[in-house]
């Protein structure tokens, strides 16, 4: 798989390189590459308590993206997924260690627990205070002798963290710590699995599937499980996580796991509101990409009871840019329209014929969304299918509050039915079309002249016309042959359609980006969809 780096032996120290430069000045790196790989704050002046974490790379921005003032002190950075080594932790203890003393955080793996341990050791032969806590929160295997320390280290990474900045003593500190961990729980879930660099991809987690339970290295999970969407992908995390919660009120971490879109995420903290939990969640810190593992398509979500000490402990300001804050979780703001922009209810009128003909319209464009979408996306986005059929579905389902009887009024209520339902450029040209129609119609012209009429609007209003490579293409033709009736108009429709495919240079719409290469042979998708409307339309 392709990747933007150079070599996976450079890769880390390369990352943090780059992580320096856009610091700001915050941070600093110990001088021992590339076996010593440390991140430090460069305001720190040892008159606290230190906090160092780390761990194996590859979890960005986890955990160098975490030191700041009110977080860590210091990151001791692996290599990929690997524990660094006792020098390594050694060195960012001594780096940042002062007459208070040093706190630990750890992640409960054996390499981490062995190379931070000796390390600590170490350290107190130097004679410096040094205390370590084990993060154990991931609820994934129960049966497990020793949890794995996953996202939910970074509630013990904020609370001390926060308590260390206003001079909390280490027994404190680490006191807390602990209370945190006892209470803190995790678990993730993947649509796929991670590419670590230099190493082949594991394609584990078959088409339709999902894997709950997997670890930040990319550990296979307790089971792989079918996958249908958000809202059962939250459900079955709601679930596990669960009988292991405190009581109470509670923070929750929505942590993105590397390549689940931003889109993706909302969706799911809405899913986490709408949960039988959701009312027991006070705070949120997310969603954001916070432990990553690599570009795993996955997200966690981790709970820790929380009452107004730890909420101000989690709410207090940090330095590193990373932290997202942890903020009220409530329910959406929604505000009246400004006035004007109500949508104005037209009066219902019946017309059995106008009703069969929308129908028909609407049922033709649904049914050839999947071959505009797969049409789409040889030159565009891939949405041009789920577009229309969206419009039509909304369009299916408002047909009992449409004026049918009164053509004028339909053909404008149709226009605000599409400005308000109807994403993209695509519904402002639509409705801009059914308005004009509507306005020609009150001026006397006939059904056919009115939409003549939207479609000169629309030329005007959009700029494209016959030859752009748009819909344009199979409607203009089209309405111009329908004085001979619904075949005719079909047979023009198809013609004009077919034509887009020999157009290499789009002059309007998306395609107006492309190469020559993604547009020959290929009917314009918009004009495929007219013509496969009227087609319908003459068959039937």
């Amino acid at each position: 798989m392709k990747q933007f780096i150079n070599a996976k032996e450079s890769l880390v120290t390369e990352a943090i390189d780059g992580l320096l430069r856009t610091g700001a000045g915050r941070l600093a790196r110990l001088d021992g590459y590339p076996h010593i790989k440390v991140v430090v704050r460069t305001d720190w002046t040892r008159d606290k308590v230190a906090l160092v974490s780390g761990g194996g790379s590859g979890h960005e921005p986890s955990h160098a993206g975490f030191v700041g003032q009110g977080m860590l002190t210091a990151a001791v950075c692996g290599d990929v997924f690997a524990s660094p080594s006792v020098d390594a932790v050694l060195a960012g203890i001594l780096a940042v260690t002062g007459k208070s003393g040093c706190l630990l955080i750890v992640k409960n793996y054996t390499g981490d627990r062995l190379n931070f341990g000796l390390a600590a050791e170490r350290a107190r032969a130097f004679g410096l205070k040094v205390a370590m806590v084990i993060v154990d929160d991931d609820v994934a295997l129960p049966h497990l002798p020793q949890a794995r320390g996953v996202a939910g280290t970074l509630f013990v990474h904020k609370i001390a963290g926060a308590m260390a900045e206003a001079g909390a003593d280490l027994d404190t500190i680490a006191s807390a710590a602990q209370g945190v961990i006892k209470g803190a729980i995790s678990i993730g879930m993947s649509l796929d699995t991670c590419t670590v660099p230099g190493s082949p991809k594991e394609d584990r987690i078959a088409s339709g599937k999902a894997e709950l339970g997997l670890g930040i290295h990319g550990e296979a999970g307790v089971e792989q499980v079918d996958f249908s969407g958000a809202r059962a992908a939250m459900a079955m995390v709601v679930d596990r996580l669960t009988p292991s919660m405190g009581k109470g009120d509670h923070v929750a971490l929505l942590n993105n796991l590397g390549s689940t879109t931003p889109l993706e995420m909302s969706v799911l903290a809405e899913e986490l509101a709408r949960s039988p939990l959701g009312a027991r969640i006070k705070w949120l810190i997310g969603p954001a990409p916070l432990m990553t593992s690599l570009d795993m398509h996955g997200f966690s979500l981790s709970l820790l009871p929380v009452d107004q000490d730890r909420a101000a402990l989690l709410t207090a300001p940090v330095a590193p840019h990373a932290w997202p804050g942890c903020l009220a979780f409530a329910a959406p703001d929604v505000r009246p329209l400004p006035d004007g922009l109500a949508p104005i209810q037209p009066v219902p009128s019946a017309h059995p014929a106008h009703r069969v003909l929308l129908d028909r319209c609407c049922d033709a464009l649904i049914a050839v969304e999947s071959d505009l979408n797969a049409l789409d996306a040889k030159s565009g986005d891939g949405d041009t299918g789920s577009t229309l059929a969206g419009a039509a579905r909304a369009l299916k389902s408002a047909l009992d509050r449409l004026p049918l009887a009164d053509p004028t009024q339909l053909y404008r209520a149709i226009g605000m039915e599409l400005s308000q339902t109807m994403g993209g450029s695509s519904g402002v040209l639509l409705a801009i079309f059914f308005a004009a129609a509507g306005d020609a119609s009150a001026s006397g012209r006939d059904w056919i002249g009115a939409l003549r009429a939207g479609l000169d609007r629309v030329m005007q209003v959009g700029g494209a016309e016959p030859g752009h490579r748009t819909l344009i293409d199979a409607l203009a033709p089209a309405l111009a042959a329908l004085p001979q009736g619904i075949a005719a108009a079909a047979t023009a429709a198809r013609t004009g359609a077919d034509a887009t495919a020999q157009m290499t240079r789009a002059k309007a719409g998306r395609a107006s980006y492309l190469s020559e290469d993604k547009l020959k042979g290929h009917n314009d998708p918009g004009a495929e969809g007219v013509a496969r409307l009227f087609e319908t339309l003459a068959r039937s």
